[in-house]
C-alpha cells in the first residue's frame, strides 16, 4: 500500500510536524519500533484548542480533536521516517481525554484517532489501545495521543 497515495485519495493534507515545547524529542527509534511523544490538537502554528469533555465539549468535538491529533502524529512519523510506507503496523495507541468527573465516554473520543489510523493504514492501522480520562491535560487541551509503530528497514 502506498500511504502517500492513500492520503491523497482520502483528501488528507498533513499538518507540519510537531516540534517539542520542552526538553524532549517527538520520536524515539529503538530496534524496529518508533515511540512518539504525546501530541495534542493545534493548528500547526502554535495555537492550541482548549476544552474539557463533559463540560464544554461534545463527544463529536472530542472525536474530531482526536482525529486532528492523529493527523499530527502521522506527520511526525513522516518527518521521522521520510517514508510512511516503512510503517509495518500501528502497535499501540494511548489516548488521554480531558474529562469532567462524570464523563465516561473516553473510548468514543479516542475513536477519532483509531478510525483515522485504520482509514490511512488499512489492517496495518489496527492496534491495541488505551483510552483514559484525566482531570486536566497540558494547556487545557481536550485530547492527547501517543503511539508505538513497528517499522521495516
Amino acid at each position: 500500500m502506498n500511504i502517500e497515495k492513500r492520503l491523497e485519495e482520502l483528501g488528507i493534507e498533513l499538518p507540519p510536524p510537531a516540534t517539542p515545547v520542552a526538553n524532549y524529542v517527538t520520536t524515539v527509534h529503538t530496534g524496529n519500533l518508533i515511540f512518539t511523544s504525546g501530541h495534542g490538537p493545534g493548528d500547526g502554528e502554535g495555537k492550541i484548542y482548549k476544552s474539557q469533555l463533559g463540560t464544554d465539549a461534545t463527544i463529536e468535538e472530542g472525536y474530531e480533536s482526536a482525529r486532528q491529533v492523529a493527523l499530527g502524529l502521522i506527520s511526525t512519523l513522516k518527518h521521522a521516517l521520510g517514508d510512511l510506507d516503512r510503517i509495518k503496523r500501528v502497535v499501540k495507541v494511548v489516548g488521554f481525554v480531558n474529562s469532567s468527573a462524570d464523563f465516561i465516554d473516553q473510548p468514543a473520543v479516542v475513536n477519532g484517532a483509531s478510525d483515522l489510523f485504520v482509514e490511512v493504514f488499512g489492517d496495518k492501522g489496527k492496534h491495541a489501545r488505551s483510552a483514559v480520562g484525566m482531570s486536566q491535560l497540558p494547556g487545557g487541551i481536550p485530547v492527547e495521543v501517543e503511539m508505538v509503530v513497528e517499522i521495516e528497514d
